[in-house]
């Protein structure tokens, strides 16, 4: 691979292209609303309808690197209340149009001063899978990072045996990067962990794909997509000549 740079001046070696060195801004408790619901911060009082659609639900933990299942509403708020208070990661809920909490994500190992920041910790219920809301939510998000706080790097790690979510990432138009070897112990065991990222001059095409499968005219009566995302991307990648996602 060749990368773009500039020579230094006195040297002549490559050293990169000069970048915007002001910090990005952190996340703050916004609400970001969108067609299909919104994200708004977590507080405690989530608890209870996060844990409605949750309970029961075992599988959607197995991929969290430390955290879950949870066997009483007691633990599981004990919990929601901790995510809450953090400010790294800094957690959202995603509420749906009944006000209703049905899953949350988080904004985490932010780095300000680089402009890098990462969207993990994403939690979805079964009421939230599969539905617009759950791909607004991170259109919602990556537009945030970039637009209004200022990052320039976006990520997306995961466990590399997590398929859904190395898929996931792929659709939302993240490029995948590698797989980093032992990277962390999850829960007590072994975690190989893959990279993903979106770049600011990569999101201006991605907002795009958003903004185009998130119209009411892409869903027929029964509310199923008419062209899905990962073919947006691809056919604007194809027209760019580009291979972000390759």
């Amino acid at each position: 691979m060749t990368l773009a740079s500039e020579a230094d001046l006195g040297t002549g070696q490559p050293v990169g292209f000069t970048v915007e060195t002001r910090p990005a801004r952190r996340p703050a408790p916004v609400v970001l609303q969108g067609r299909y619901g919104r994200l708004e911060k977590l507080k405690p009082e989530h608890a209870t309808s996060l844990w409605q659609v949750f309970a029961g639900h075992d599988n959607i933990w197995t991929y969290i690197s430390k955290d879950g299942p949870f066997t009483s509403f007691d633990a599981f708020a004990a919990f929601i209340a901790m995510r809450a208070a953090a400010t790294d990661p800094y957690a959202y809920a995603i509420v749906d149009p009944a006000g209703q909490a049905v899953g949350y994500l988080t904004l985490m190992e932010i780095r300000p001063e680089m402009r890098v920041i990462e969207v993990g910790h994403v939690l979805y219920s079964p009421a939230l899978q599969r539905t617009p809301l759950g791909t607004e939510a991170q259109y919602l998000t990556a537009r945030y990072a970039f637009e209004r706080l200022g990052y320039r790097r976006y990520e997306w790690k995961c466990n590399a045996m997590n398929a859904p979510s190395r898929r996931a990432a792929l659709r939302y138009g993240f490029v995948f990067e590698g797989v980093l070897r032992a990277h962390m112990i999850a829960k007590g065991r072994n975690r190989d962990t893959a990279f993903f990222s979106m770049l600011e001059d990569e999101w201006p095409a991605r907002k795009a794909t958003f903004e185009r499968w998130l119209e009411p005219e892409n869903f027929d009566a029964n509310g199923r997509q008419i062209v899905s995302l990962s073919e947006l991307n691809d056919s604007r990648d194809q027209a760019s000549g580009s291979a972000l996602r390759r």
